[in-house]
C-alpha cells in the first residue's frame, strides 16, 4: 500500500526557514515524480514543487523559486522540501504527492498532478 506521511511544519516568523519532509513507503520511490502541493484558506490547490527521484531534476512554480528547494535523502525514501525566506502567502496545508502517471516533472508549467496518491498534510503557519 502506497504511504505517504508529511512531516516538519509548524510556525514560523517571516524571512524564516522550515523543511518538511515526505516520508514514502509500499512503492519504490524512483518510479514516480515526488510534487509538493499547497493550500490556503479560500484560495486554489497549488503544486509549488517537483522532484523526479531518477535523476534529481526539479521543478518549481514561479511564486517560490529561488526560495524552495526540494532534494532526496538517498538512504531513505525520503523527500524534502526546504523552504527559506517564508512570507505570510507561504502559510497553509502542504501535501505530498507521488503522480502516478509520470515517473518525471514536467520542465515548466504549473504543477499539477492527476492521477496521485496523497499524503495528509502538515500545516504551515507563517506569522509574527
Amino acid at each position: 500500500q502506497m504511504q505517504l506521511v508529511e512531516s516538519g511544519g509548524g510556525l514560523v516568523q517571516p524571512g524564516g526557514s522550515l523543511r518538511l519532509s515526505c516520508t514514502t513507503s509500499g512503492f519504490i520511490l524512483d518510479d514516480y515524480a515526488i510534487g509538493w502541493f499547497r493550500q490556503a484558506p479560500g484560495k486554489e490547490q497549488e503544486g509549488v514543487a517537483c522532484f523526479s527521484p531518477r535523476d534529481g531534476s526539479t521543478h518549481y512554480a514561479d511564486s517560490v523559486k529561488g526560495r524552495f528547494t526540494t532534494s532526496r535523502d538517498n538512504s531513505k525514501d525520503t523527500v524534502f522540501l526546504q523552504m527559506s525566506d517564508l512570507k505570510p502567502e507561504d502559510a497553509g496545508i502542504y501535501y505530498c504527492a507521488a503522480d502516478l502517471a509520470h515517473p518525471q516533472c514536467s520542465v515548466e508549467g504549473r504543477i499539477d498532478f492527476y492521477v496521485a496518491s496523497w499524503g495528509r498534510g502538515t500545516q504551515v503557519t507563517v506569522s509574527s
